[in-house]
């Protein structure tokens, strides 16, 4: 393999764009300096992103008296953070440990966060997840409340297959003795979770049950099912690149931290 090849795949590693981008913020923001070092110098990029972190929070430009008061407490931070390394106030502290963590952590998800998929990523995204974009089935039925158990339903249910009329067996309820094209997800919403699921596994058009919801017993007959489909990527663009970024980041977060992982030897001495 070429020079030019092991570069162009080394630009792909998510850790080499994790060391870039602390590269950046290491010239930035000039950290890791000596604690021996008894100089701070205040750089122009410094100074620019006090300001602009200052813009950010109060919305409008700091006046000349505000960047020197910043400068100031950004040289008593930096004093203080050196005398507490000198005194080795670092070691053995857990909420320090995971402050660092949490900036090393910070990084990846920074450059992963400024990725932006292709139409072609997303679309893959969508077809490799169809499941989670699908929209329920919906359903047109009639059900019939039964006060009184699951044996009592069952015997109304025999007198309806014999052709009693069904207004005559109907129990006050505050649910609509009929649905039209009802999303499973208003089925449940009315009834109960996973009465849609079970109403939608009865045969079609006759009356069967009991089907069981947080009113009790029901008797129901399924008159129409109009199965969910995928929407396009068009409609729920925003929904699916929200998806893959969060599982983007996820994924070079992994990626970073095993390849870090891998640098060090591990023993674990168990009591």
């Amino acid at each position: 393999m070429t020079l030019t090849e092991h570069a162009r795949l080394a630009v792909r590693e998510p850790l080499v764009h994790f060391l870039v981008v602390g590269a950046l913020i290491f010239a930035v923001w000039g950290g890791g300096e000596d604690v021996a070092d008894r100089s701070i110098t205040v750089t122009e990029a410094q100074v620019r992103g006090l300001t602009y972190q200052w813009e950010q929070q109060w919305h409008r430009q700091p006046t000349s008296t505000e960047i020197d008061s910043l400068v100031r407490n950004h040289i008593k931070d930096e004093v203080y953070y050196r005398e507490a390394l000198r005194l080795g106030l670092d070691k053995d502290d857990t909420v320090m440990r995971r402050r660092m963590r949490s900036k090393m952590e910070f990084l990846v998800a920074a450059q992963a966060e400024n990725e932006i998929p292709s139409e072609t990523e997303l679309q893959k995204w969508l077809d490799t997840h169809r499941r989670d974009y699908a929209t329920g089935p919906t359903l047109s039925f009639d059900q019939i409340h039964v006060a009184g158990t699951a044996d009592r339903a069952r015997l109304l249910l025999a007198q309806l297959n014999r052709g009693v009329d069904p207004k005559t067996l109907e129990s006050p309820l505050s649910a609509p003795p009929t649905l039209e094209e009802a999303s499973s997800a208003d089925i449940d919403r009315q009834f109960g979770d996973g009465v849609a699921t079970a109403i939608a596994a009865l045969p079609m058009g006759q009356w069967t049950g009991p089907v069981t919801s947080g009113f009790g017993q029901h008797l129901v007959r399924l008159r129409k099912l109009t199965p969910g489909t995928v929407p396009p990527l068009a409609t729920i663009r925003k929904t699916v690149e929200n998806d893959w970024r969060q599982a983007n980041r996820i994924r070079r977060e992994n990626a970073a931290y095993q390849a870090l992982l891998d640098g060090y030897m591990i023993r674990i001495a168990k009591p």
